[in-house]
């Protein structure tokens, strides 16, 4: 008999825990042709504002050893086309659809959130408190455990829907913004999103990025993304969700031992598009050969 891979989170089931990570895999949609969709616990799309947004001028990627550099901008097309042209065609594949909200302010966020109120088809939403290439908006509130309890509070009552909050790595202690999220009314958490680094361009003496600063992620990011993960699940009694440099089934398992509710995929998309369908696989086969019947069994054994 097959292991049970499935997870139980904020009223839902998740045929398993493995997810694509906002902003690595598109709408969604774009990798029906190379995976099969339905094989996946979720899809989380790319960070969604209330008006489209043009993001930042490239370049926009840097590799780097072990990662990438991205400076993407949060470009999108907007609610209302998002729910209108993509969501429909999402909809087709069994799987949970997660959508990843963006806003400036806090009425923006729960303006952001109002548009998804009562939209059949998408089951939770993950709020963007942590993206580092924005001017406004991101890190400015996600550093903030007033802001971030604040803005989840709105959008949780602005949309009706389990919500995750996404939080960032790039802070001191992570205890304080979870609880936050958490006191905010938050249904989980996500972590982490990028870290901040930078790239020189030797030839021109000058940054690679317009903005200079960009998100870290990739294998690189992995050992931190596990300790902040591994902090934050002990400290709250809600969800996390493990995200960074998850690359192969082996390292889904280590973030559900430091007790992860759930992974998402990101990098490694860009790698192969067929990457999450691999971590599922890999994760089950982990599974029999250890002779694992429920992933309940290994989840936050790491005490």
């Amino acid at each position: 008999m097959k292991p049970d891979l499935s997870v139980e989170m904020f009223g839902l089931t998740f045929k398993n825990p493995v997810m694509g990570a906002s902003g690595t895999v598109g709408y969604g949609i774009e990798l029906a042709p190379y995976i099969d969709l339905g094989r996946i616990g979720a899809v989380v799309t790319k960070g969604i504002s209330i008006e489209p947004r043009q993001g930042n001028a490239p370049p926009r990627l840097f590799e780097t050893a072990s990662g990438l550099l991205n400076s993407i901008g949060v470009q999108n097309i907007g609610a209302a086309r998002f729910i209108a042209e993509v969501l429909p065609r999402l909809e087709k594949y069994d799987t949970r659809i997660i959508v990843n909200i963006y806003g400036e302010s806090i009425q923006e966020y729960r303006q952001a959130a109002e548009c998804f109120c009562g939209v059949e088809g998408v089951d939770a939403l993950e709020v963007n408190l942590s993206c580092p290439n924005v001017d406004k908006g991101g890190l400015a509130f996600g550093t903030d455990p007033t802001l971030v309890q604040t803005v989840v509070r709105e959008v949780k009552e602005a949309s009706g829907k389990p919500i995750i909050a996404k939080l960032t790595p790039n802070v001191t202690d992570i205890s304080p913004l979870a609880r936050a999220a958490r006191d905010g009314g938050a249904d989980a958490v996500s972590l982490i999103n990028t870290l901040m680094g930078m790239a020189v361009d030797i030839r021109s003496r000058g940054p690679f990025f317009g903005k200079v600063k960009a998100g870290l992620s990739g294998p690189a990011i992995k050992p931190v993304a596990l300790r902040l993960v591994w902090e934050a699940a002990r400290e709250l009694d809600i969800p996390v969700i493990g995200v960074g440099g998850i690359m192969t089934g082996e390292d889904a398992v280590e973030f559900i031992m430091a007790g992860a509710g759930a992974v998402q995929v990101g990098t490694a998309n860009f790698v192969d598009p067929a990457a999450m369908n691999a971590v599922v696989g890999g994760i089950e086969t982990f599974m029999e050969e250890n002779r694992i019947e429920r992933l309940a069994d290994i989840r936050g054994v790491i005490k």
